[in-house]
Order: structure tokens, then sequence, then C-alpha cells
């Protein structure tokens, strides 16, 4: 998986001589963009930690919002919400889960270990989920998500 993150407003800054178009409101790239925009809501804050978590389940998952499994209403959210909170370990991309099982070798199979990862891993899936939530006052704020990512972060230095 490749990550694709760029702000289109650099755009603004190449030679003018070509051909360009500008139109004013809400811009985003689909299945990033907070829903509320669809419908002419102001630009707040939570429509960040929206994109924030389809970020974070894009990387966890291994899967693009806008992938050809995500039909006829599914959609990553659904996708990694239905996981939890007891099969997140189905939903993880492989390549997570191939370091994941480098690890477990590495630690002689400790089984508290391996618990340790998995709750934390899990953890990760919900906080997207919590974060891409379709209400915009449901959704998580900013300061809790680094916290809860701390703490995920000292729960696995702690082995």
């Amino acid at each position: 998986m490749v990550a694709h993150v760029g702000d289109f407003g650099f755009a603004r800054f190449v030679e003018t001589s070509y051909h360009t178009s500008s139109s004013t409101g809400i811009r985003g790239t689909i299945g990033y963009t907070a829903p509320e925009y669809g419908v002419g809501s102001m630009m707040r804050s939570s429509g960040d930690v929206y994109s924030y978590g389809i970020l974070l389940l894009e990387v966890m998952t291994g899967k693009m919002p806008n992938d050809g499994i995500f039909e006829e209403g599914l959609s990553l959210h659904k996708f990694a919400s239905m996981a939890l909170p007891n099969h997140a370990m189905d939903v993880i991309d492989v390549n997570i889960l191939n370091v994941y099982q480098e690890d477990k070798i590495s630690m002689q199979n400790n089984e508290a270990y391996t618990k340790k990862v998995e709750e934390c891993l899990t953890s990760i899936i919900k906080i997207g989920v919590v974060c891409s939530v379709e209400s915009p006052t449901l959704r998580m704020d900013m300061k809790t998500v680094v916290h809860e990512l701390q703490h995920i972060a000292l729960t696995l230095q702690n082995n």
C-alpha cells in the first residue's frame, strides 16, 4: 500500500500560464470529506477528525474508501465497524499482520504480548471508527485521539 496524501492548495503556486479554474465552496477528496459538507455545512474541526478517521482506517485495513468492495451501502467505516469488537484482526492489513507475526515469533509466542498487541490494534481500529462516524457531534475530538494513541504506544512499549 502506498500512501497518497497531499495538499491540492499548492496548485495556486504553479505557473499561471496554464488554463486553470477555481470555484468557491468546500472541496475535498471523495471518501475522505465529511458527509455534512455535502449538505452545505460550515467547515469545522470535526470534519478534519472525520478525514483523519478515514485515513487511519485506510492505513490499518489497507483499503481505500473508494475501494471496489465498498458498494451497496458498505463503506470503509462500516467495514471496520462491523469487525468490532471481536473480529478486528480479520480486517487488519496483511502488511501489518506480517510484522505482527514476526514480532510474535521473536517474542517466542508470548501469549500476554500477543493479547496486548491485538488489543492495541483493535483500539486503533476503534479510534478510526469513532472519528469517522456520520454525526459530527459523536466524533472523538483530536485531543482525545492523541491521548488514546499515546496510551496505545505506551502500552506496547511496556511489554
